[in-house]
C-alpha cells in the first residue's frame, strides 16, 4: 500500500471532484484491490475515534457528569463498527449497480463500488471530528452532506447515467445509507451502552511499493507496515475465494482483520494468571477487597482484563482496571498517534487527554465530589486505569507510578506473532 498515493486521492476526491471522478472511473481497479488500498485504513477512521470518544474522553451528560464505556465494551464497538462499516460499502454498492438501469445507468459492480467508496471519504474524514466537544456534530453533518455532494458527482462518470438523473439516483442511495448508518448505529450502541449516530451520511482506500518509505518506528511506517499485512492478507483472500473453499476464505478474512486490528500481526492477550498479578494486594495505603481476571475472543481477537477493589472502613473506595488490548493493539496504537490533546474545564473541575513521555494519558477530576480518573496507555497495548476518591488528582497519579508499570509495558511483545 503507498500511503502518498492514497493521500493524494484523498485530497483530489476532496478538492477537485469534478476532474478526480473522471480518473477514477477510467482506471482500472478490482472491488478486492480498493478494499486493500484504500478503504481498510480510511473505514477504521470513525471506529477508532468513535473508541476514544466514548471509552477514553466520555459524553459530557448535563446535570448527570460524564459517562464512559467500559474499555471491553469499547473495544467490541470498536470492531463491531469497523466491520460493519466495511460490510456497508458493499452491500450499498450493490444496491447503487442493481438501480442504475433505473436511471439510464449502466450496471457494473466496480464502477458501483467505486462510487460508493470514494463518495464515503468525506464522511471518514469527519469521523475524526468525534472527539471534539460541541462542534463535532457539525463537522459529522458537513462530512455527511459533502459526501452526498460527491456522490451527485461521481454516479454520471461511474455508473454512466444521464447528469438529469443524478440527483434522483443520489437521494434514493441517501435515504438507504440513512438506514444502514442507523442500524450500525444501534447495533454499536447496543454493545458499548449507549446509542450514537456516529456516522453521517453514507457508510463507509494505495499500491504497494517497496521503494523508499517512512521509517518503521514512526507512525507511518506503523501504517506501511499494517498496510503491507492487510494487502498480503488480501491476496490470500482473493485466492480463496477464487478456489471456493469456504474455510479457507474465512482463515484469510480473520487474518485481514488481524493485519489490520493487530497492527501487522497475530496477537494473543495475556493469559488471566500473567496479566492477575499486576493488580496489587494495596494500594494507596487501601487494601484490597475484591479482584477478578479474564480473557475474552471476539472476531478471532483476544483481549485481557484483570480489575481490582480497594476500600477501607471509613467508605473509601478505589477501582483499578487493566486492559490488555490484545488483537486490537493495531487500532490503539493508531489512536495514540492521532489523539492529540483535548482539554476541558468547568466549575467544578477539568478533564484533559494528552501524550506524555509517548503514552496516551487521560485525566479527570470534580472537586466538589473530590473524585476522579486517571489512566495511562503502556506500550500502545495496555490500559492502566484507576478511579474513585482522592485528596487530589496526583494521589490517583501518585497511585499508578506506584505499580509495575515498567514490568507490564515490558510485555508488550508477549503472544505477538509476526507472520
Amino acid at each position: 500500500m503507498d500511503l502518498s498515493k492514497q493521500s493524494a486521492r484523498v485530497k483530489a476526491i476532496l478538492g477537485t471532484p469534478r476532474t478526480e471522478w473522471p480518473v477514477i472511473a477510467s482506471e482500472p481497479a478490482t472491488i478486492g484491490g480498493i478494499y486493500k488500498d484504500y478503504v481498510l485504513i480510511l473505514a477504521a477512521i470513525p471506529a477508532v475515534f468513535g473508541f476514544l470518544k466514548y471509552s477514553v474522553i466520555g459524553i459530557n451528560l448535563p446535570f448527570l457528569g460524564t459517562y464512559r464505556a467500559g474499555v471491553g465494551a469499547g473495544v467490541s464497538g470498536m470492531v463491531m463498527s469497523y466491520v460493519l462499516g466495511l460490510a456497508s460499502v458493499y452491500v450499498l454498492s450493490m444496491i447503487v449497480d442493481a438501480l442504475a438501469p433505473t436511471f439510464g445507468g449502466q450496471k457494473n459492480g466496480v464502477q458501483a463500488f467505486k462510487a460508493v467508496v470514494y463518495a464515503s471519504t468525506a464522511s471518514w474524514i469527519a469521523g475524526i471530528g468525534q472527539v471534539l466537544p460541541w462542534v463535532s456534530v457539525l463537522i459529522l453533518l458537513a462530512g455527511g452532506i459533502y459526501s452526498i455532494y460527491l456522490l451527485y458527482l461521481g454516479l454520471p462518470q461511474t455508473m454512466k447515467c444521464p447528469p438529469e438523473k443524478a440527483a434522483g439516483y443520489t437521494a434514493v442511495i441517501f435515504v438507504i445509507a440513512i438506514v444502514l448508518s442507523w442500524l450500525i448505529s444501534f447495533a454499536v450502541g447496543g454493545v458499548i451502552g449507549v446509542g450514537s449516530m456516529r456516522g453521517s451520511g453514507l457508510p463507509g482506500v494505495s499500491d504497494s511499493g517497496d521503494a523508499g518509505g517512512f521509517d518503521e518506528d514512526s507512525p507511518m511506517g506503523k501504517l506501511e507496515s499494517m498496510a503491507r499485512q492487510a494487502e498480503e492478507a488480501g491476496k490470500k483472500l482473493e485466492a480463496a475465494q477464487k478456489s471456493g473453499d469456504v474455510q479457507a476464505q474465512r482463515d484469510a478474512a480473520g487474518e485481514m482483520m488481524s493485519a489490520v486490528a493487530g497492527g501487522g500481526a497475530q496477537v494473543e492477550s495475556l493469559a488471566p494468571d500473567r496479566i492477575k498479578p499486576f493488580v496489587p494486594e494495596s494500594l494507596a495505603g487501601l487494601k484490597r477487597t475484591e479482584i477478578s481476571a479474564e480473557r475474552n475472543n471476539a472476531m478471532g481477537m483476544q483481549v485481557s482484563e484483570a480489575r481490582g477493589t480497594y476500600s477501607d472502613d471509613a467508605g473509601r473506595l478505589l477501582r483499578l482496571e487493566i486492559i490488555d488490548m490484545g488483537g486490537m493493539k493495531g487500532m490503539l496504537a493508531f489512536a495514540g498517534w492521532a489523539a492529540g490533546e483535548q482539554e476541558r474545564e468547568t466549575d467544578r473541575g477539568y478533564e484533559k487527554t494528552y501524550t506524555q513521555d509517548g503514552r496516551l494519558v487521560h485525566e479527570e477530576w470534580d472537586s466538589e465530589q473530590k473524585s476522579g480518573e486517571y489512566s495511562t496507555v503502556l506500550g500502545e497495548r495496555f490500559s492502566v486505569k484507576l478511579s474513585g476518591e482522592a485528596s487530589s488528582i496526583t494521589e490517583l497519579k501518585t497511585a499508578v507510578a506506584s505499580l509495575d508499570l515498567t514490568g507490564l509495558e515490558a510485555l508488550r511483545n508477549e503472544g505477538v506473532k509476526q507472520d
